[in-house]
């Protein structure tokens, strides 16, 4: 499994422990990854996603997965997310499409 966001793309960086007399060794910095499940409002269900700490308080900033997902840009995402996002973006034109056919406004 790739250490890497699925909302986001956040990768690991790389750096250097530098200790006190100044020597440099290779690290890596790894991102925060979380396994969460994320309610999402147009489909009705929970969506499981591996995702970093800093995409859930985006997320929830946003307003949750739905509104974050359509604003997203298609290239960060993976295609399992993309998938999801275009379920959401079908079941959104439904519900849309019902409301203006019962005449809800």
């Amino acid at each position: 499994m790739a250490r890497r966001c699925a909302v986001t793309g956040k990768r690991p960086q790389f750096g250097n422990n530098v200790s006190h007399a100044n020597n440099k060794t290779r690290r890596r910095f790894q991102p925060n990854l979380q396994d969460t499940s994320l309610y999402s409002d147009a489909l009705g269900q929970m969506v499981r996603l591996r995702v970093s700490t800093h995409a859930i308080r985006s997320i929830e900033h946003k307003g949750g997965l739905d509104s974050f997902l359509l604003d997203a840009k298609d290239a960060v995402l993976t295609p399992d997310v993309r998938r999801v996002k275009k379920r959401i973006a079908l079941a959104r034109r439904a519900a849309a499409a019902e409301e203006s056919a019962l005449g809800v406004s």
